[in-house]
């Protein structure tokens, strides 16, 4: 783990604790949580602090013909700082778990003063595009995202960005950003993003879910549908995304499923989904996948190109922190006999 890297999250966390800390010197006393992480916040709500993370270890098999391949390894060691002094907030977080010593996910700075119906977005964060990318790699029902979102939506970039939600059931996000994803400046670009959502019915266990989201840039311009429901505790989503890259046009889509035994109702906060708690003992979710279309099918050892997928799972969740997952993928490219593969993943999840 690279050690420079440390020293700057610990000198980030204490400048930003001691900022708050100062904020916070009045009669008014402070409120300190340790569930979930560290969360210290003033008693009048005017200035707070919280520090947590993820750690998932994933054994992966991976087959495609007569190549094989199994590795044990990190896919995600994550470390975030968060926090507001009065109507301005902050995020910073950082990836820790890879070979070259890490890397910045987020860092990015907000103004929250004109309420929930517009906040203001500045620095490197999530393009809001596609349900499946926003809802957080801890949440997700199935332990990969699907080949149509790998193969499209944009991640992490650098841009600013206004957003908010209106009765819990109506959110949008409308962005300009950066996209720097390699050094070739001839592919760099700048694009607009927008999102918007309604939640016609938004409470615990029923959730009607219809989103569309574009993206204009320089180089490709993508358009997403996204449909979802739960009902008790099965819950259902679908998107698909057009890709328009110089005239051509490629599409892909998928349709998920899954069912909850002995948990809550999959919980959805700000159109998008949260993470299955158990309510008496170990909840187990189960969950199946169907893709068509052009993905990025990297996960079961092929290419970039039109193909389909199907993919099983199964959560088992004894308590709000720990999470331990199986998945298998099976896919094959259209119009190439015998170029077919499959994966087997086993991950164990902490959060905090």
């Amino acid at each position: 783990m690279n050690t420079k890297l440390l020293i700057q999250v610990g000198a980030l966390s204490t400048i930003f604790a001691c900022a708050m800390g100062n904020a916070v010197a009045d009669d008014n006393g402070i409120k300190i949580s340790t569930k979930g992480g560290l969360k210290v916040k003033t008693a009048d709500g005017n200035a707070e602090f919280a520090a947590g993370g993820r750690i998932q270890w994933d054994y992966d098999k991976t087959e495609q013909g007569t190549t094989e391949e199994e590795t044990f390894e990190v896919r995600r060691a994550r470390l975030f700082f968060k926090g507001k002094v009065g109507d301005w907030g902050y995020k910073t977080q950082f990836n820790v778990g890879e070979d070259d010593g890490g890397s910045v996910e987020d860092l990015y700075i907000q103004y929250k003063g004109w309420g929930k119906k517009a906040v203001l977005t500045i620095g490197k964060h999530k393009e809001q595009f596609g349900l499946e990318e926003v809802t957080s790699s801890k949440d997700i029902s199935l332990l990969e995202r699907s080949a149509i979102t790998e193969a499209f939506v944009p991640g992490r970039n650098a841009g600013v960005q206004i957003s908010g939600k209106s009765d819990n059931r109506i959110f949008y996000a409308i962005g300009v950003y950066r996209d720097d994803a390699t050094d070739d400046e001839s592919i760099a670009e700048t694009a607009v993003t927008g999102r918007i959502v309604f939640a016609p019915i938004n409470e615990e266990g029923r959730v009607i879910h219809i989103g569309a989201a574009m993206r204009s840039g320089d180089l490709v311009d993508l358009t997403g549908l996204e449909l979802a429901a739960v009902f008790g505790q099965f819950h259902a989503q679908f998107e698909t995304i057009e890709a328009d890259a110089s005239g051509a046009d490629v599409d892909g889509s998928y349709v998920q499923v899954g069912y909850i035994f002995n948990g809550n109702p999959r919980p959805y906060k700000g159109g998008k989904f949260k993470r299955v708690k158990s309510s008496n003992g170990t909840a187990i979710e189960v969950v199946a996948r169907l893709e068509d279309g052009f993905g990025r099918y990297s996960d079961i050892g092929l290419t970039s190109a039109e193909g389909e997928q199907t993919a099983l799972g199964i959560n088992f969740y004894p308590n709000s922190n720990l999470r331990f997952g199986i998945s298998f993928m099976d896919g094959e490219l259209d119009g190439v006999t015998g170029v077919d593969g499959e994966e087997v993943r086993f991950r164990t999840q902490f959060t905090f």
